[in-house]
């Protein structure tokens, strides 16, 4: 590892927006204004993690924080109920892309916090990765409404008359969104957006040493005048009291120590009052060699490059770093002396603003002598070092946060220490394990982690371990030679899956795609007619009242109604068209065209007509030939054939709008048809959803 020290601009900067913070108390943004205390003198100074000048100060001494939730609750509340859940998510891809327009502005400002290049972009471009992921998703998976419905309808009576079905709501009190240092954006955003998506408006209060950071953020996001009033608020500074003004109506979205959130859970209006409460803390992930990755595969030298990654990235600050390398009996020296390898070729510590630095400093001194702190415990609890060393790296600021990675070895893999202290930055410690179910109890030590990697490239090796360690684990990563250069690696959680974990790593779940949303949402059973389930979610109901009249594909999607029906048939269905059929298609399957094999199956009473001849035929009965406002069959879905149709049996097919989507972006929207096909005998032959894109006009 080479050092490098502060470069020539010595840590300042000529941006105007950076020199704005510098020195000032970093203002709050509350009921819809900037807030700044009218009396700074007790201030908190904030410093730059690399040469220890100050960067700002920090107070919210005088904040009306019980006037900042009601401002939520009732001017956030109200601007964001207005939107539905897709007019939500376009305005997440603005912000989005407006954000991506001040990048520069913002890096410069995170390499104050210690961050290089490498680590602002996981950090700012991260966040800004999920808003688009987010909005994308909100538009393709949920409806453009403000109604999520939840599973199929249930019958509760026999006639039909009376049925359950769970919907989501959005809850009516805010986000309030506690967040750690080592992120400022990402941080930030990613509990934003689904909270936004939800219509839940949000107050983010940000960790003090990087809370500038997030500021700048948020000040870029009222410039663009993308979102509604009362949506977001800021809270820079101490809100210790902020709980004391919630409840069952608000969720609480934290980020940190394991202590700080047990202080928090404990909060009579969380234990009593029902604040919604998650939790995302300090973990014991593990990184496993499998048995199969020798020296010289493939997936050691994936498993050691994602050590030294995990170990240098964000200078090892992230509740998702490897913290516990599992090895098997008689690898560790092999992959200690890669792991230095590597870290000597690869690494260079100094000023993240200066060229060449690929690892900074940690947040701040204080932090730094935490983490000394806590290798020394781990040194008492057997741990020796065998890589890096616990003085201040050689030419390094002495008014920084500087520190070199530190490797420790343990001899006796069971030893406490290794299993409960996390030294919060660049700090990994190396076990040997003697066989697989070795392996999966040394990671369940940890007890709960956010990720572990299985580096292996054996079928039965990654399947015993993953079901081994699953349920102690909110992720599992399988890295081998396949995925190695494609994978997002260990210590990037993903937008589309969850990001949490059980027990020490706090037993909640973020991100997870539109699992997030929910988080913000209540899900209620509701019960009634069809017609008032058709009313309340906005999407038919079977039962429910319908119009006939002029055909449903003869109507715009701004005349089309949900309810609007149209049928056709009957049709009769001979031995020459089942028997055409499979010659056309060439689907000959026996049930379709051998009497006597067909008739000794008990799920028929002989031939039977191919499934998909009849879809087509009803199609063929429902649709209206003449161009008009459908404009394609985008598909169909839960298709289900329920009665065999046999020769001389007849088909009619009822057509009905079930779902009326329109796009806000586009000239069209999407229409789900709910398709019953019945026989002769008023039998349900086939049910399935036919979905269209229509027109608006």
């Amino acid at each position: 590892m080479t050092l490098l020290s502060n470069g020539t601009n010595n840590g300042t900067s000529t941006d105007s927006r950076t020199d704005k913070t510098i020195g000032t108390v970093v203002p709050s943004y509350v009921l819809d204004a900037w807030w700044a205390p009218a009396d700074d003198s007790g201030a908190q100074s904030v410093l730059d993690a690399s040469t220890g000048a100050e960067v700002a100060r920090v107070s919210s001494d005088g904040l009306d924080l019980a006037a900042v939730v009601a401002h939520a609750r009732t001017v956030g509340q109200a601007s964001l109920g207005e939107l539905t859940f897709h007019q939500r998510a376009i305005l997440l891809k603005k912000l989005g892309q407006y954000l991506g327009g001040v990048k520069e502005e913002l890096y410069e400002l995170s390499a104050r916090t210690g961050a290089t290049r490498y680590d602002s972009m996981v950090d700012i471009d991260g966040g800004i990765g999920v808003l688009f992921t987010l909005s994308s998703k909100g538009r393709r998976e949920m409806p453009n409404s403000q109604v999520y419905i939840d599973g199929d309808v249930e019958a509760l009576s026999r006639d039909g008359s009376f049925s359950g079905q769970h919907i989501y709501t959005r809850i009516p009190g805010v986000a309030c969104q506690i967040n750690a240092f080592n992120f400022p954006v990402w941080g930030m955003l990613e509990k934003l957006a689904p909270a936004f998506i939800a219509g839940v408006p949000t107050i983010v209060k940000p960790a003090t040493p990087t809370g500038y950071v997030t500021e700048a953020v948020v000040r870029h996001i009222l410039a663009s005048g993308i979102l509604p009033p009362g949506s977001l608020q800021l809270i820079s500074g101490s809100a210790r009291n902020l709980i004391d003004h919630l409840d069952y109506r608000d969720l609480v979205a934290f980020t940190g120590s394991a202590g700080t959130a047990r202080t928090l859970k404990a909060h009579s209006n969380v234990v009593e009052g029902g604040v919604r409460f998650t939790s995302e803390t300090d973990s014991l992930n593990a990184a496993i060699l499998g048995p199969d990755a020798a020296a010289g595969t493939a997936e050691f030298d994936a498993y050691v490059a994602s050590v030294v990654t995990e170990m240098t990235s964000k200078a090892g600050q992230k509740c998702t770093s490897i913290r516990r390398l599992i090895v098997p009996a008689g690898r560790r020296d092999q992959v200690v002396a890669a792991v230095s390898e590597r870290m000597a070729r690869r690494v260079t510590l100094g000023d993240p603003r200066t060229e060449g630095v690929t690892m900074g400093p940690l947040a701040s001194t204080g932090q730094r002598d935490e983490v000394l702190a806590s290798v020394a415990r781990l040194i008492d609890g057997g741990g020796r070092i065998v890589m890096g060393s616990q003085d201040l790296p050689t030419g390094a600021d002495p008014e920084g946060a500087f520190m070199a990675p530190i490797l420790l070895a343990f001899h006796d893999p069971e030893s406490p220490a290794v299993h409960e202290i996390e030294a919060f930055g660049p700090v990994a410690s190396i076990i040997e394990y003697t066989d697989l179910d070795h392996a999966v109890a040394l990671a369940a030590r940890g007890g709960g982690s956010l990720v572990t990697t299985v580096a292996t490239h054996h079928p039965d090796v990654a399947r015993a371990l993953v079901l081994g360690i699953a349920a102690h684990h909110g992720r599992v990563l399988m890295l081998d030679r396949v995925d190695a250069r494609s994978s997002t690696g260990h210590g990037s959680p993903v937008p589309h899956l969850v990001h949490g974990g059980p027990g020490r790593a706090g037993g909640s779940e973020e991100l997870g795609g539109i699992r997030s949303v929910l988080h913000h949402m209540q899900r209620t059973a509701i019960q009634g007619s069809p017609d008032m389930l058709t009313a309340i979610t906005g999407e038919w109901h079977t039962g429910a009242a319908v119009q006939t009249g002029i055909h449903p594909f003869r109507k715009s999607l701004a005349e089309l109604r949900v309810g609007d029906q149209t049928q056709g048939g009957p049709r009769v269905v001979t031995l020459a068209d089942i028997t055409a059929f499979a010659e056309d298609t060439g689907d000959k399957f026996y049930a379709h065209t051998d009497a006597e094999a067909a008739a000794a199956n008990p799920f028929f009473p002989g031939i039977v007509a191919h499934g998909y001849l009849l879809v087509s035929w009803a199609a063929g009965l429902f649709v209206d030939a003449a161009p008009g406002p459908v404009l394609a069959n985008s598909g169909l879905e839960k298709l289900r054939f329920v009665t065999p149709v046999s020769p001389g049996d007849s088909i009619r097919v009822t057509l009905t709008a079930k779902r009326i989507t329109p796009r806000e972006t586009d000239e069209y929207g999407e229409v789900c048809w709910d398709a019953v096909l019945h026989n002769q005998n008023d039998e349900v032959v086939a049910t399935y959803d036919v979905l269209t894109l229509v027109a608006k006009e």
